[in-house]
């Protein structure tokens, strides 16, 4: 997704790599270890902090679709495939 944001222009790829490095820096001052478990969450964090300041979604509308798709996975038997 953050690959196919940069190339479509909502964010430079060096924008892409501070908001990470910002996103790490961060989880490292919480006292998290830095073992390489957490990454993809600092990662995560960064794609959504990226696209709320970007405008493409807002912070409620975001929160909406991820329960959404927890809702979803959560009713969705093994082996399925997940669908909204």
């Amino acid at each position: 997704m953050a690959v196919r944001l940069s190339a479509a222009g909502h964010f430079t790829w060096k924008e892409w790599a501070a908001a990470l490095a910002d996103e790490l820096k961060a989880d490292a001052q919480l006292g998290h270890r830095d073992d390489g478990s957490r990454y993809y969450h600092c990662w995560l964090m960064a794609l959504e902090r990226l696209v709320v300041d970007r405008k493409l979604t807002d912070g409620p509308a975001l929160h909406a679709r991820k329960e959404a798709w927890a809702d979803a996975y959560r009713r969705t038997p093994h082996g399925r495939p997940v669908e909204l």
